[in-house]
C-alpha cells in the first residue's frame, strides 16, 4: 500500500463506457491492492466513453451507497456541476489513458522538478555571413524558443565578415546573448565591440589578442590530440586574467571519439574547478542516427563532469531539433543527478520512435468486446502483431490493412460511404505504423512521437456522423 495515498480507505466510483470496461476492470484490481481503495465501476449505456457529457452522465448515474468520490474518463469535457449536484461527493477527471491511473493515484515515483538545470545551451547559426539579417534573426528567435541560451554566430574560415559588428549589435539589441565562432582576431574584435559576450575558438593562433577583447573565451587545442598546446593556451589566458572555458574537442566516431571523451575526463582531473564546454555537433551531425538519444547521452556526460555548457547545431535533417532535445535532456540529467537515480519514468518526451509502454487487452477480451459491439460502427485496435477491426458483432484481423479492408468489403457493409472509407484508411495507416514501430495505437488519437507529437484535429474524426455510437 502507498502510505502517502490520500485516497486510502475510500470507496471510489469509476465511470466508463462498454468499450473500455474490460481493461478498466483489470486495472481496478491493481488499484485496489496497491492503493488500499475500494473501486466500484459503473458501465454507462454507451460504447465510447469519450462521447459522454457531464449532463448525460448525471442522468444515467447510479450512486452506490457509501461512495466517497467519482472519477470520470479523461475525455469528459464541460461543467461537472450537474454530476456533483446529483451525487453530492467530489467529482474528478481521471487520465485520458486508463493505464495511467496508478500515476493519478500517486503511484509514480516522485521526481525533482524538471524546471531546473545547470547546463547552458549555445546554439550555432552556421554560415552566418551568407544569411540576410532578417533570416538570421528568424533563426535566432526559433533557437531561443527551443531553449537556446546563447546564439552563436558561425563565421566563414579564411574570410573576414565586414558586417559582423552590425549583425551582433542587432541581435544584442533584440535581447539575445551572442557568441562568435571564429579564429580571426579582426572579426572577433568587431563582434565583441558589437556586444558578443563569448569567443568560442581561442588557441595558439589568436590567444595573444584575447586579452584585448574583454570577454570570456573558449580555449581549444590547435588540433584535437594536441594536449600540450591546449595546456599552454589555458595557462597563457589565465596569466592574462582572461575568463575562459576549456573545450578539449569531441571527435566524431571513427576518428577518435572514445579517446576524445577521455580527454574531457583528464581535463576535469587537471582543472577540477575550471569552466568547460563540449561541442556536441561533431557527434549529432556526423552520425547516421536520430539525434535525441545521442544528445541525452552527451548531456549526461556533461552533467557528471560538470561541463556547464554545450555547443550544438542543427543543420543535418536528423538533427534538426537538437536544441529542443538538449533542453529536455539537460533537465532529465540534472534531476537524475540530484536524486541519484537513473532518468527513467521522469519524462518520456525523448521517447519518439517507440512508446514507453504498450497495453493490450488480450485475445479473450478482444473476442468478447467484438461480440458485445452490435452496432455497425468500426473500432480499430493493434494487438499481438495484428490490426483488429470490430463492428456489428464481428472481428476481422490481419497485419496488412489492405487485406483487412478486403475482409470488411466481403461483408458488404451498407454504411461504408466514401467519407467513412477515407476515415478507416487514415486510421488503418496509423495502426499499421504503430504495428511496425511498436507503438500504442488509440483510435482517433495521434500516435505519440514524444515531444514531436501534434494533437489531431477533431475535424479528422467522424464521431458525430457515421461513427456515432450510443
Amino acid at each position: 500500500m502507498n502510505a502517502t495515498n490520500r485516497y486510502a480507505g475510500e470507496q471510489i466510483l469509476f465511470i466508463t463506457g462498454r468499450l473500455a470496461a474490460p481493461a478498466l476492470q483489470d486495472m481496478l484490481e491493481e488499484l485496489r491492492s496497491e492503493f488500499d481503495i475500494q473501486p466500484v465501476m459503473q458501465v454507462m449505456p454507451i460504447t465510447v466513453a469519450a462521447l459522454m457529457t457531464p449532463a448525460w452522465i448525471a442522468r444515467h448515474l447510479q450512486m452506490p451507497e457509501g461512495c466517497h468520490r467519482v472519477v470520470l474518463p479523461g475525455y469528459v469535457d464541460g461543467d461537472l456541476d450537474p454530476i456533483h449536484q446529483h451525487c453530492g461527493v467530489p467529482v474528478e477527471i481521471g487520465p485520458k489513458d486508463l493505464k495511467r491511473l496508478p500515476e493519478f493515484f500517486g503511484g509514480r515515483r516522485q521526481t525533482a522538478s524538471l524546471e531546473d538545470y545547470d547546463i547552458e545551451i549555445i546554439a550555432e547559426i552556421n554560415h552566418a555571413p551568407r544569411l540576410e539579417l532578417a533570416c538570421l534573426i528568424e533563426q535566432a528567435e526559433s533557437l531561443r524558443a527551443d531553449g537556446a541560451d546563447v546564439i552563436d554566430i558561425g563565421c566563414q574560415p579564411g574570410e573576414t565578415w565586414k558586417g559582423v559588428k552590425t549583425t551582433v549589435a542587432e541581435l544584442v539589441d533584440l535581447g539575445f546573448r551572442v557568441s562568435i565562432d571564429s579564429l580571426n582576431p579582426q572579426e572577433i574584435q568587431a563582434a565583441v565591440t558589437g556586444g558578443a559576450e563569448l569567443v568560442l575558438s581561442v588557441n595558439s593562433s589568436n590567444r595573444r589578442a584575447a586579452a584585448d577583447w574583454g570577454c570570456e573565451v573558449v580555449a581549444i587545442p590547435d588540433n584535437a590530440c594536441d594536449w600540450l598546446q591546449l595546456a599552454e593556451t589555458v595557462e597563457f589566458l589565465a596569466q592574462k586574467n582572461v575568463p575562459l572555458r576549456i573545450d578539449p574537442i569531441l571527435e566524431p566516431i571513427g576518428t577518435g571519439f572514445a579517446a576524445s571523451l577521455g580527454r574531457y575526463l583528464e581535463a576535469r582531473r587537471i582543472w577540477p574547478d575550471a569552466a568547460m564546454m563540449m561541442g556536441i555537433g561533431n557527434l549529432t551531425e556526423l552520425t547516421d542516427v536520430d539525434s535525441a538519444g545521442v544528445n541525452l547521452i552527451l548531456l549526461a556526460i556533461c552533467q557528471e563532469l560538470n561541463v556547464s555548457s554545450v555547443l550544438t547545431t542543427q543543420v543535418i535533417n536528423w538533427a534538426r531539433t537538437s536544441v529542443k532535445e538538449c533542453d529536455i535532456a539537460r533537465r532529465l540529467v540534472f534531476a537524475a543527478q540530484q536524486q541519484g537515480v537513473p532518468p527513467k519514468n521522469f519524462d518520456s518526451r525523448l521517447v519518439c520512435l517507440r512508446d514507453p509502454r504498450l497495453v493490450e487487452m488480450g485475445n479473450e477480451h478482444a473476442q468478447q468486446l467484438a461480440s458485445d459491439i452490435r452496432d455497425h460502427n468500426y473500432r480499430l485496435f493493434v494487438e499481438n502483431g495484428e490490426i483488429l477491426l470490430m463492428g456489428g458483432g464481428k472481428l476481422w484481423r490481419d497485419r496488412d490493412p489492405f487485406e483487412l479492408f478486403h475482409q470488411l468489403l466481403q461483408f458488404k457493409p451498407a454504411n461504408l460511404d466514401a467519407a467513412h472509407a477515407f476515415y478507416l484508411g487514415y486510421e488503418m495507416c496509423k495502426a499499421a505504423t504503430a504495428l511496425q514501430l511498436g507503438k500504442q495505437y488509440v483510435q482517433d488519437e495521434a500516435l505519440s512521437w514524444g515531444y514531436l507529437t501534434q494533437p489531431e484535429s477533431s475535424r479528422r474524426r467522424l464521431k458525430r456522423n457515421s461513427r456515432t455510437s450510443h
